[in-house]
């Protein structure tokens, strides 16, 4: 990704997270896609599923609903996937679709890295 800027860049002013949080949060959104995330897909402009690990699937609910209280813009949702899966959804109203994009910038590097694994 390089930059912090764009480390940072789903992290926009409706963000209220304090700003020396957010590479804390950043952090573990990385984790979670480096270990459990195995697909991503875009299904519309403002949506992103991404495919986890069941076992994953407590860490994910947590992480989203901290995302959700200090980013409400976001929604978040979990279904059961394929055996041993669960899709983690993520939702963006149109106005903040470069947030899902930076989102899912860092989930592709994820599952590239697992790949490579």
């Amino acid at each position: 990704m390089g930059s912090a800027d764009k480390d940072l860049g789903w992290a926009p002013s409706a963000c209220t997270l304090p700003t020396a949080e957010r590479p804390l949060r950043v952090a573990e959104f990385d984790e979670l896609f480096a270990s459990a995330l195995r697909d991503l897909r875009r299904v519309a402009p403002t949506r992103l599923e991404l495919e986890i690990d069941a076992a994953a699937e407590a860490r994910a609910r947590d992480l989203a609903a901290r995302e959700s209280d200090c980013c409400s813009f976001f929604t978040f949702d979990f279904t059961p996937g394929r055996p041993g899966r669960m899709t983690f959804g993520v939702t963006v109203p149109a106005t903040h679709v470069d947030v899902l994009d930076a989102v899912a910038d860092r989930a592709a590097d994820g599952v590239a890295q697992l790949s490579r694994s």
